[in-house]
């Protein structure tokens, strides 16, 4: 048998489908693997510009300014209290303060949330609750009507389900006193890091992109965005900009590029640190990771062309298209799925030495890069503990090849123009491994996309069994990835909230009956 391979794939010949198939391969691959050579890039950047970094204010104001805080809400009642808690408790004069809590809530969250703003307004605290009977423009929409009867002049936005630390206004307020800053960053970091392994997962994925894209881009001089929550602007920077606008999901990202191009400059502080909780199920992330995806195209079909027609230097605006763009690469990815068994047939017969020559670098270049990017993001972080990220690599690998249905669904959404409701992403309070949560709550059901994610990976495991019948044994490993990560992201979809249910006998969790939600794809 193997001779007889042998003897096949000396006599092969190129023929006109396997050059319409291997054409669309390659090209797929060269793609994947040119955003790859970007992550090496911006690890390169950050070693650079490493020295550059500058955690101290240049100067402190003689007389505070005055702030507001915003607070943008929507169905969240499990965190509000911790939120209000934390945010009332910090270091900053109350005459100089303003709290607002923004709330667009349709359930009982406006009850809740309303009782704890009246208890901390009776303590003394400069909190106002400020309810909409609508959610137009959703958060971009709360977050402007906030501003217009807004009293201060420097804006500090928290999502509910941060905590921010007692000193963070003190440390952050400081750095306004440079005239040319509209936005300061912070570092997210994560309360609930240990429940389980997709929140390790999930910590890994932030951490490299507060460390190392965040950091590479600001001390380069590039243009880096607002992360929507643990950062203080100045009131005039967003109206430069145009202010608040609705018209993408990432109205963080579309402000912080129009503020960047009026001529406002940002500054990232990995060093101040805002604890958050990251999303403890597997739909939840799923939802939040298609809301980023596709807001990010969005963001790049309506900021790009103001880009390239303005005077900034062309490395800033290369680098805004390798930003805007990188999730491209989840459709790019799907159509690398379909192709993949098919190529893998006709490359084997035209010989392992090409695949060696041409398919492993463009898999290492797109592969590997995610292994370093990680690995050192870790390293920076903790440089006592960084070797067990090497553990949760393959799983991270993995996950990021499962999302990719739910995140072409969302690419391609934001490429034909299809509309869609600002979904937030659902908190509980649940910080503790074995930890029960109220999931049922605020519960999504993802309908169809499970199914095709175990059927997809089905597919990578019987390309495996080819591969094995053939003796082509170098591929496994990357097959591996895709069927794990298939099966890894569709299985716990359609499993999220069983196991509550199975180790409690079948009875609910959650002790308040779980009102309807909407269900998405």
């Amino acid at each position: 048998m193997q001779y007889a391979d042998q003897t096949f794939r000396g006599l092969y010949t190129w023929n006109p489908f396997d050059a319409a198939l291997l054409i669309p391969y390659f090209a797929v691959m060269i793609v994947l693997a040119v955003y790859g050579i970007h992550r090496y890039q911006l690890v390169y950047l950050y070693f650079k510009h490493k020295k550059d970094y500058k955690p101290e204010p240049p100067a402190h104001f003689s007389e505070l300014p005055r702030i507001t805080v915003q607070l943008p809400i929507y169905n969240e009642q499990f965190v509000i209290d911790r939120l209000i808690e934390a945010v009332c408790a910090m270091d900053y004069p109350a005459d100089k303060l303003e709290i607002q809590l923004l709330d667009d809530s349709t359930d009982e969250t406006q009850h809740v949330a309303a009782k704890i703003v009246a208890r901390y307004a009776a303590l003394g605290h400069p909190i106002v609750y400020l309810h909409r009977k609508n959610r137009h423009g959703y958060k971009a929409g709360a977050l402007d009507a906030g501003l217009k009867v807004a009293k201060a002049d420097l804006i500090a936005i928290f999502d509910a389900d941060f905590v921010p630390p007692k000193d963070w206004l003190m440390r952050v307020v400081h750095h306004f006193t440079e005239p040319g800053i509209g936005m300061v960053q912070t570092r997210w970091t994560h309360l609930n890091r240990d429940y389980s392994l997709l929140t390790q997962v999930e910590a890994i994925l932030l951490d490299g992109h507060f460390v190392l894209e965040h950091g590479a881009r600001e001390r380069s001089g590039d243009f880096f965005n607002f992360n929507g929550t643990a950062g203080m602007w100045r009131r005039k920077a967003i109206t430069d900009a145009g202010g608040w606008q609705h018209d993408t999901l990432t109205e963080d990202t579309d402000l912080s590029y129009r503020s960047q191009l009026a001529g406002w400059k940002f500054k990232y502080l990995p060093a101040i640190e805002c604890p958050a909780e990251l999303p403890i199920e597997m739909t939840a992330f799923k939802t939040q990771q298609a809301r980023w995806a596709k807001g990010l195209i969005q963001t790049s079909i309506k900021v790009l062309p103001l880009i390239f027609k303005s005077n900034v230097p062309r490395r800033i605006k290369v680098e805004a298209v390798y930003h805007l763009t990188a999730n491209i690469s989840y459709p790019l990815m799907v159509l690398m799925s379909a192709l993949l068994m098919p190529a893998m047939i006709v490359r084997f017969y035209q010989g392992w030495f090409q695949m060696l020559l041409i398919d492993v670098p463009l898999f290492t270049a797109s592969t590997l890069s995610i292994a370093v990017f990680y690995l050192v993001s870790q390293r920076e972080l903790y440089p006592k503990t960084w070797l067990k990220t090497w553990l949760y690599l393959p799983i991270l690998m993995a996950l990021g090849i499962g999302l990719t249905v739910t995140n072409t669904k969302a690419v391609m959404e934001a490429l034909f123009g299809i509309k869609s409701a600002f979904a937030r992403t659902p908190k509980y309070s649940v910080a503790k491994k074995g930890e029960k949560s109220k999931a049922s709550k605020y519960r999504k059901r993802l309908l169809w996309t499970p199914w095709v994610e175990l059927g997809i990976g089905t597919y990578f495991a019987a390309a495996i069994v080819y591969t094995f019948l053939n003796h082509n044994y170098f591929t496994v490993p990357f097959l591996l990835l895709f069927v794990a990560g298939y099966w890894y992201t569709g299985l716990m979809s359609l499993l999220q909230g069983r196991f509550e249910r199975w180790k409690s006998g079948g009875a609910n969790t959650d002790e308040s009956s779980p009102k309807p939600f909407p269900v998405g794809v």
